[in-house]
């Protein structure tokens, strides 16, 4: 079949590359113009940009895809049998989703209809999800409404954080793309799929809206458990503010059973009531205590354990943003 790639982020490659490697033919990319990502202001190319650069595959960047006359005949003119479209970042509208025979086609990282929307990974990680997964979604006008074709489920283990589950659905994501592909080769017709509507999985339908930058402060108010969500679920940008910089929470234990004779109910929230040797920094919250292990202070390097502690300079008794 002859394929047209839509994406963006570092998640998108392995399925780029899957499709690559196989025995489609990818007839072009299309991914988001080059964006100053650097201190330097220089103008850095996606990562699927740079991937179909170095793979001698034709790329297309439009600034603009709404009412582009150009860039839709530009489309047609490739005559691709189908779409795949893993986080490109903008939406589609009707007239290019319905250019290829075989329609366009999304892997969406979460358990449809839960989590439709931007940010289905975080999300997930915040609310506390137990399992997750990825859809092959037909693609319709609506915000992830299409039927699907292939769900698979995978766990969210308690050590999971954004990155790690970002890379196992990623993985996830190339595996049930290429297998959706094989399908629809094998059919005449889309009509001949078995589809399901999201409807029939009889989940809750929610919405994973963007992450604003105010969502990204910890509030060390919170309970233990919101806390260590935020920081898995927002890794590495979760942030409290300490001596006017900002220090980045990167990796949290909750205390629920500690032996070191600390009571988090007599210690007001935020306060720093345990340096273990080795170890990190205990701090109350509203529930149970937790222990800083790892952080980036503003302008210095990842830290953990003794180095975070010398780094910090805290004692106990002192009281944390």
């Amino acid at each position: 079949m002859k394929i047209i790639f839509w994406g963006t982020p570092e998640y998108s490659v392995k399925s780029l590359e899957v499709i690559n490697n196989s025995k489609h033919k990818l007839v072009g990319v299309v991914t988001q113009p080059d964006k100053k990502r650097s201190r330097g202001n220089r103008l850095i190319p996606s990562p699927v940009k740079k991937y179909a650069i170095k793979n001698k595959i034709p790329v297309m960047s439009p600034h603009q895809i709404k009412n582009n006359k150009d860039f839709l005949n530009q489309l047609k003119e490739l005559n691709a049998d189908l779409f795949i479209v893993i986080a490109y970042g903008k939406i589609l509208s009707k007239e290019i989703l319905n250019i290829p025979k075989y329609g366009s086609w999304n892997a969406h990282a979460s358990l449809l209809p839960r989590w439709r929307g931007a940010a289905p990974i975080q999300r997930a990680l915040l609310s506390g999800d137990k399992k997750t997964g990825v859809g092959i979604m037909k693609m319709e006008e609506g915000l992830d409404t299409g039927d699907v074709l292939i769900e698979e489920k995978i766990k969210i283990e308690k050590n999971d954080n954004l990155q790690s589950l970002t890379d196992k659905l990623s993985d996830l994501s190339a595996k049930l793309i290429i297998k959706s592909i094989d399908l629809l080769n094998h059919k005449n017709n889309i009509f001949e799929l078995n589809l399901l509507n999201q409807l029939s999985f009889n989940r809750e339908i929610k919405y994973a809206k963007m992450i604003p930058k105010s969502e990204y402060f910890l509030n060390l108010d919170d309970t233990a458990e919101n806390i260590e969500r935020k920081v898995n679920g927002l890794f590495p940008k979760a942030y409290i503010i300490f001596k006017n910089k900002n220090l980045k929470i990167l990796k949290i234990k909750i205390l629920f059973e500690n032996n070191l004779n600390i009571n988090n109910k007599t210690h007001k929230t935020r306060e720093i009531i345990g340096i273990i040797k080795n170890e990190g920094i205990i701090i109350s919250t509203k529930t149970f205590p937790i222990l800083l292990i790892e952080g980036k202070l503003e302008g210095k390097n990842i830290t953990n354990k003794n180095n975070l502690i010398q780094q910090l300079n805290v004692k106990i008794g002192d009281t944390l943003s």
